[in-house]
């Protein structure tokens, strides 16, 4: 604790903002003045329950426990300091949990679900080494308010073209650096398939790691866009006819040093405890994806031949599978498994828990995910997908929040407050959509909320 309130002098920090992730999928939080940061580390910042039954549209969906009566602090991790915010000068950042008053966990709290999941697949032996993979579009926002503006790609360019290297190559050399500044290490950037979509990927951590550097880098990017004099959206379509965003979740399972997803005399290079856990994971994928598929908006980009995963099967290096096995790449302890049907608007800390769950369920069940998929599965007959037990995904987040409902594993572990919190938050996002049956309104609330 010394030394990182020596950083915090050193790096002449004004603000601290202590952030954590809602039901809705947006970051929020509160900031702290250096010169009480001492005390805030300790006692967190004062907030309402309410918050974690606000929607993305700022609306509170009625939340037995999360009304105008009762207090959670906001208590920050001062493992996850990393330096100055180089896009804002003068302030830091620190990823926080929610917790009770006396400092005890809260059952509402996103960051403590997936800390949960972690410590029961610890105890099983094992940690996940994981990262998310997220596209984003780039554009100009233009118009005032929310009702009038619009939002318009900063190219056309091809995908991967260097066209699109060049017209976003200011933005991206300051963005790459202050993921740097932070910590964050770069391993991939492209332009990808729609108009002004960027992709860019940071390198793996272990589980809660990857989900807070995911929500870092979300802020990164927009606030390096906005210094920009630009706009960037994580939406899953923040546009309707042009290719979607998502955010690729990419995992593997690891013990006394060793990747146990990987065996070189297995099929496709992946061991049979790794086809346990994938199992588990597609038997639970009609709820999961209400998670990490957290949007409205989502379900536009979730369909059949997009390379979103809309079918619920697996397949080695198959883009249109629910859940690819990634070939080794360099050494066999680099297989890992990526589940395509996951975007930026899911809370990173309920997907990746959720997910975790999941697997397990498949380990401790000796799950059998049965034959990969070698082809589109909506290139295939409804009998040969039936003989493969391929099914569709939910197509509406209604429905996948009607199967999450169904899922006693998952809503157990979820844990009433935060399972009934989650679905009346994301239900009134439903309501909200279905009641206007405006696309256009749609896709502009979602890409100015992510």
């Amino acid at each position: 604790m010394a030394d990182f309130f020596r950083q915090a002098a050193a790096d002449k920090i004004s603000l601290v903002r202590f952030l954590y992730v809602d039901h809705g999928g947006i970051v929020r939080g509160k900031a702290t003045s250096v010169v009480r940061l001492e005390d805030r580390i300790e006692s967190g910042i004062g907030h309402t329950r309410a918050m974690m039954a606000m929607s993305m549209l700022d609306e509170l969906a009625p939340v037995e426990g999360m009304g105008p009566v009762g207090e959670v602090r906001i208590k920050p991790d001062p493992g996850t300091y990393r330096n100055k915010l180089p896009y804002a000068p003068g302030a830091a950042a620190l990823l926080a949990d929610l917790v009770n008053p006396d400092g005890s966990p809260w059952d509402g709290c996103a960051r403590t679900f997936l800390k949960n999941a972690i410590a029961e697949l610890n105890a099983e032996g094992y940690q996940l080494q994981a990262a998310f993979e997220p596209e984003f579009t780039l554009g100009r926002r233009e118009g005032g308010d929310h009702e009038g503006a619009s939002f318009t790609p900063v190219d056309e360019s091809l995908c991967y073209s260097l066209t699109g290297f060049h017209l976003a190559h200011d933005y991206t050399i300051d963005l790459v650096d202050a993921l740097s500044r932070q910590g964050l290490e770069v391993e991939h950037y492209y332009p990808e398939l729609g108009h002004g979509q960027q992709e860019v990927s940071i390198w793996h951590a272990e589980a809660l790691g990857a989900a807070d550097r995911h929500v870092l880098l979300r802020e990164t990017a927009r606030a390096v866009a906005i210094r920009h004099g630009l706009w960037a959206s994580f939406a899953p379509k923040p546009l309707p006819d042009l290719a979607g965003n998502g955010a690729h979740l990419h995992a593997s399972l690891w013990s006394d040093g060793r990747n146990v997803f990987a065996d070189p005399a297995g099929s496709f290079g992946l061991s049979g405890l790794g086809y346990c856990f994938l199992a588990g994971v597609l038997a639970h994928l009609p709820g999961l994806v209400a998670l990490t598929c957290g949007s409205v908006n989502s379900y536009r980009r979730l369909a059949p031949s997009t390379w979103s995963g809309a079918y619920a099967c697996y397949g080695p290096d198959n883009r249109e599978a629910a859940v690819r096995i990634c070939s080794p790449v360099g050494t066999d302890g680099s297989v890992n498994l990526e589940l395509k049907p996951s975007d930026s608007t899911g809370n990173p800390y309920l997907a990746l828990g959720a997910f975790i769950y999941a697997g397990l369920d498949g380990i401790r069940r000796s799950l059998d995910p049965g034959e990969p998929v070698l082809v589109d599965p909506a290139t295939l007959s409804e009998a040969e997908r039936s003989r493969l037990s391929v099914t569709r995904l939910p197509s509406s987040l209604g429905a996948a929040l009607d199967a999450l409902e169904a899922d006693s594993v998952l809503m157990s572990a979820l844990g009433p407050l935060r399972s009934s919190a989650y679905l009346a938050v994301k239900r009134s996002e439903v309501a909200h959509f279905a009641a206007r049956d405006d696309v256009g309104y749609e896709c502009r609330k979602h890409w100015l909320a992510f």
